[in-house]
C-alpha cells in the first residue's frame, strides 16, 4: 500500500540522530483515562521512540482524562488552534469534517480493528488525505463494533424488530432500520444506564463493553455475536505549524512513525483490549444470566440484505450532499 506520500518524509531519522542541538517536549492531550489502552500501549510506545531515536532530544508528555480541555468533541479543533501539540480523537464527533473517513463505519469487508484499519490506509494517499489538510497527520485507525449487548433475544430479524439499538455511530441509523429496529443515540456512558432500565434494547459493543470498566454484562441478558460489525474510527494529529517549527531532525523522526506504523500500533491496543476482554467472558460468574448467542447463517443473510438497503440510503444521502465519489470510496475500502 502507498500511504508515505502523505504521512512521511524521505529523510532517514536515524542517520540525522547526532546533529539534534536543542530538547522538545510535545503535548499530547487525550480525553480518554490514563489506564486507557491508546495510552498504555500506542502513546507509550510512540514516547519511548522519540526519546531513542532523538538520543532524547525530543520528547512528549502526556495529558490524559481532558486535561488539556475537557470531551472528545473538540480533539480536532485543539490541535488545529495549538492548545496541544498532538490529540487523539473520533471522527465521527465532527462528522461534517471527515465525510469520507467515516465510510469505514458501515459494515464491509473488515472483521476487526486491524482489517479495518488496513482497509483505511490502502485508500488514504487518494481518498482521504484531502480531509486533514490542517494538520501533521499521524495516524488514523479502527475498532470493531462486533457484538450487540442486549436485554433480550434480537439474533433473529424477527427480534429486532421495533427494538431500540444504539448504533457505533449515527451514520449507521439507516442500516439499523433496515433491520427493523429503531435507533437511539446515546453516548456509551449511559448505555449501562440506559439497557439496566430498558430505555434501549440493545446496543453495538465491542467486548470491552461487556467487561470493566464498562460491566454492560450486569445490565445485559443477551450478548448477541456474528452480526454486521460496524466500525469505530479515530484519528491522531498534530498542530502543523508545531510541526514546521521542528529541526529537520526532529521532523524526520516524525515522519519515520507517522502513517502505517503509527496507525497499526493503535489498532493493536485495541485489538490486545478486545482480545482480552473476549477471553474474560468463558467462565466470568457475571455471565451466568447472559445468554451468548450466535447469529444463524440464514438469519445473518437477512441482516446482511438489510444492510444493503440501509447502506443505500447512507450513500445516497451522501450524494445528495454533493461527494458524488461516496459510493467508489466505500467499494474501494471494501475491495476484495
Amino acid at each position: 500500500m502507498n500511504i508515505r506520500t502523505f504521512f512521511t518524509g524521505a529523510v532517514t531519522a536515524a542517520s540525522l540522530l547526532a546533529s539534534s542541538s536543542y530538547a522538545e517536549e510535545l503535548s499530547v492531550a487525550t480525553f480518554v483515562p490514563p489506564q486507557h489502552a491508546t495510552n498504555t500501549i500506542l502513546f507509550d510506545w510512540f514516547g519511548k521512540e522519540l526519546d531513542a531515536r532523538s538520543g532524547g532530544s525530543l520528547t512528549m508528555k502526556l495529558y490524559p482524562a481532558g486535561q488539556l480541555g475537557a470531551g472528545p468533541v473538540q480533539q480536532y479543533k485543539r490541535a488545529v488552534e495549538g492548545v496541544a501539540d498532538i490529540t487523539f480523537g473520533l471522527q465521527a464527533y465532527t462528522p461534517a469534517l471527515f465525510p469520507k473517513t467515516m465510510l469505514i463505519i458501515p459494515p464491509g469487508k473488515a472483521s476487526n480493528s486491524q482489517e479495518g484499519t488496513e482497509r483505511l490506509l490502502s485508500v488514504f494517499d487518494e481518498h482521504l488525505a484531502d480531509e486533514y489538510g490542517d494538520v501533521k497527520m499521524l495516524g488514523v485507525f479502527t475498532v470493531a463494533g462486533a457484538a450487540w449487548a442486549a436485554n433480550k433475544d434480537i439474533s433473529t430479524m424477527e427480534g429486532l424488530n421495533g427494538a431500540k439499538m444504539v448504533p457505533y455511530a449515527a451514520m449507521t441509523s439507516p442500516i439499523i432500520e433496515a433491520m427493523g429496529a429503531t435507533p437511539v443515540q446515546m453516548p456509551v456512558t449511559e448505555m449501562y444506564t440506559g439497557l439496566s432500565t430498558g430505555t434501549i434494547d440493545a446496543a453495538t459493543v465491542g467486548y470491552s463493553n461487556m467487561t470493566p470498566p464498562w460491566n454492560f454484562w450486569d445490565a445485559s441478558s443477551h450478548l448477541v455475536e456474528n452480526v454486521p460489525v460496524q466500525f469505530a474510527v479515530f484519528f491522531v494529529v498534530m498542530n502543523k505549524e508545531r510541526y514546521m517549527e521542528l529541526s529537520s531532525e526532529h521532523r524526520a523522526i516524525i515522519d519515520e512513525l507517522a502513517g502505517e506504523a503509527f496507525s497499526m500500533k493503535g489498532a493493536e491496543a485495541f485489538t490486545f483490549v478486545e482480545d482480552r476482554a473476549f477471553g474474560m467472558l468463558d467462565g466470568a460468574e457475571q455471565m451466568a444470566n447472559v445468554t451468548r448467542i450466535k447469529v444463524s447463517d440464514e438469519e445473518r443473510a437477512k441482516m446482511d440484505a438489510a444492510v444493503s438497503t440501509g447502506l443505500d440510503a447512507i450513500l445516497a444521502d451522501y450524494e445528495g450532499r454533493g461527494i458524488a465519489d461516496a459510493r467508489a470510496i466505500y467499494n474501494a475500502i471494501n475491495a476484495d
